[in-house]
């Protein structure tokens, strides 16, 4: 370690130890969780009430499938005029906490906002967790500039953020909170960090909870002995999880990278991926991949599915986003890893809610290189008792899953990286 870095580190301590410093910074960060929790919250909340009513919207005039390509003009102008600064989502949040440049534009949140609603309403296929996360992030960094915080104080609010975001759209607190410092690479976390991260979390389960917003709730009724054929049944359920989570990312990055090297102009890029969407869901009949297939996530606890159904949903969804649609990944991606879990139930002998609720945190997991919250978010979905099959499950999926996740400026380090550096 060089003689700066050591001088840094001890002013950092002595900076935290200073009673004066500390009785000054505690009330000051205890304002910006509860204010980041009560506003991210709320945009969460509203989004999750405007998101249900046009999916039912979509659901009840499925002719307007067939206007996707006029949805993906309107998302791509908007992005085109207005949100240039803002076009990279997820992966600007990640960089700016890399590399702190300049604080992220408000706009953020509202083109998002727009962006997914008009993605959910025409039938594209895509999640919510993006939009969430990223109004998290742009309403935290606002802070930035009324509390006057520098470049290392800027790192936390990103970290508030994506907390906040998380925890209030799913519903796991915990999950959203250990996230939100795993995806960010958790050794380069101060402490500070983490028990902000928590509370922030809770105050935006909270703020959503207060606006009686109903999350969905899964359930695994069976769980089986932990045997040692069990075992390597899960080990199995893990390895096929992170191979399809692998997949999931490369068909991202493959159609994204598709439309911008042969579709010069950005706002017609949606469009052309409409139209093809638009024949593939309304004219061939595969609606269930449209939006963001809950349904079909909970009918996989108990009813199992097609083999194919979880490659389609790749395929869709990737396609979505790839051309310029806006939304997340990991709602796709828990119907991918419920699907693929559900459709293992013909051949493994283990409970089909189990292999469904496996999946569904494992794909997840192995795209995210985020193994702990994962298993923490399993646990808070659907309980204690099934901890260890998806602890298991989650940490396989992650070494299987490749070095490559959906978010491009992701930086992986720990002893994924240590494997793959070694091996490959």
């Amino acid at each position: 370690m060089k003689i700066g870095e050591i001088r840094g580190k001890l002013l950092h301590l002595m900076t935290f130890q200073n009673p004066k410093q500390l009785l000054l910074d505690i009330p000051k960060w205890i304002l910006i969780c509860i204010l980041i929790g009560i506003l991210s919250g709320s945009a969460s909340a509203f989004f999750l009430v405007s998101l249900e009513w046009v999916t039912k919207f979509r659901i009840q005039h499925d002719w307007i499938i067939w206007l996707l390509p006029l949805g993906g003009f309107l998302v791509g102008l908007s992005y085109y005029y207005w949100g240039e600064s803002v076009v990279k989502g997820n992966n600007l949040l990640l960089e700016e906490y890399e590399t702190p440049k300049k604080v992220i534009p408000f706009k953020m949140a509202p083109l998002v906002l727009l962006g997914t609603l008009l993605t959910h309403l025409f039938g594209g296929s895509a999640g919510r967790e993006g939009t969430a996360v990223q109004m998290g992030g742009a309403i935290a960094d606002q802070f930035t500039k009324l509390f006057k915080l520098d470049n290392s104080e800027r790192k936390i609010l990103i970290i508030l953020g994506i907390s906040a975001g998380f925890a209030s759209v799913f519903g796991t607190p915990l999950a959203g909170a250990i996230f939100a410092l795993e995806v960010l690479y958790f050794s380069k976390i101060n402490f500070k960090s983490i028990v902000l991260s928590f509370l922030v979390a809770y105050a935006a389960y909270f703020t959503v909870e207060f606006w009686e917003i109903k999350h969905t709730h899964y359930s695994i009724p069976v769980i089986p002995e932990l045997s040692l054929n069990n075992i390597i049944f899960t080990i199995i359920v893990g390895v096929l999880s992170g191979f399809a989570a692998l997949l999931f990312a490369r068909s991202t990055h493959f159609w994204g990278s598709l439309f911008s090297k042969n579709i010069k102009y950005p706002p017609l890029r949606p469009v052309i991926g409409g139209v093809v969407l638009a024949i593939a869901i309304a004219g061939f009949g595969f609606t269930k991949f449209s939006g963001l297939g809950v349904p079909v996530i909970v009918d996989a606890f108990s009813t199992p599915n097609e083999r194919y159904d979880f490659l389609l949903k790749i395929l869709f969804t990737g396609f979505t986003l790839g051309a310029g649609f806006k939304g997340g990944e990991v709602t796709p991606l828990f119907f991918v890893g419920a699907t693929l879990g559900s459709a293992l139930s013909t051949v493994i002998p283990m409970p089909i809610a189990l292999l469904a609720g496996i999946g569904f945190v494992a794909v997840f997991s192995g795209a995210t290189h985020t193994p702990i919250a994962c298993t923490i978010m399993g646990m808070e979905l659907f309980g204690i008792a099934p901890g260890i099959f998806i602890a298991i499950a989650c940490v396989i999926a992650y070494f299987s899953s490749g070095s490559i996740g959906i978010y491009k400026s992701q930086i992986v380090k720990g002893a994924k990286y240590k494997l793959y550096q070694r091996f490959l």
